[in-house]
């Protein structure tokens, strides 16, 4: 049962712990960027220290060999127009590789780990809903360029990241509302936010703008409810 271990140790190294700056250093210098090498060593790092056993230093060393082997694919072979379907294949060829070593793994399962299984998915589909589904909508709904509204009532100005935190809040609420039960919470945030989101973009009379939010608004509410219902399963 090492899959879910290793999981939280990818969302938390590939998301949680590589800043901006270093996507753009690895994106302008590939291979010859020091942060890639970084962020290696980091998920190899990570990777030990939440399978926590030192008889499985080899599953630590091939989860770092490979994550090098694939960004550096992914780097190589990428392009503006590319960058998108490039995302995903990265990310599914990690999930790949943890999932064959998992497998390999299984023999030696220990009913120690079972137990401690239920807390790692809860935190698990936390940090899921974090960042990574910020990244995750961003990439799905990069197809669209939503049109820039001028000289309209809207207010154009807002907080840095505003738009970031507010999903990653209203996942998590909503996760948590499914974790208990309370699925009349999911109702009346998904009211509440049209009433304060959607009313301006009404007044900005601009209807490309209001389906690229609400693509993005159902896809945030859409993962938080599928997440939250796997993990109930």
């Amino acid at each position: 049962m090492i899959f879910i271990p290793l999981i939280l140790a990818h969302l938390l190294g590939d998301f949680i712990l590589q800043p901006n700056s270093w996507v753009a250093d690895k994106e302008n210098k590939k291979g010859g960027s020091i942060y890639l090498y970084i962020h290696v060593l980091l998920h190899t790092i990570l990777a030990f220290i939440f399978l926590w056993d030192r008889n499985l230093w080899w599953i630590a060393l091939i989860i770092g060999i490979t994550h090098f082997l694939i960004d550096w694919a992914k780097l190589q072979f990428q392009n503006p127009k590319t960058k998108r379907n490039w995302f995903f294949i990265d990310q599914i060829a990690h999930i790949l590789v943890i999932g064959v070593l998992s497998i390999i793994y299984f023999p030696f399962f220990r009913w120690e780990d079972f137990f401690n299984l239920r807390n790692l998915e809860l935190i698990t589909a936390f940090v899921f809903l974090t960042v990574p589904s910020s990244i995750l909508i961003k990439t799905i709904i990069s197809i669209w360029t939503p049109v820039t509204v001028e000289h309209s009532k809207i207010q154009t100005e807002s907080l840095v990241n505003a738009g970031k935190y507010i999903g990653i809040l209203e996942r998590l609420l909503v996760f948590v509302f499914i974790l208990v039960n309370h699925w009349e919470g999911v109702g009346f945030m998904i009211a509440a936010k049209s009433v304060f989101r959607f009313s301006d973009l009404a007044e900005a009379k601009q209807r490309k703008l209001t389906e690229y939010v609400l693509i993005g608004t159902l896809l945030s509410f859409g993962i938080a409810v599928l997440t939250g219902i796997l993990v109930k399963l």
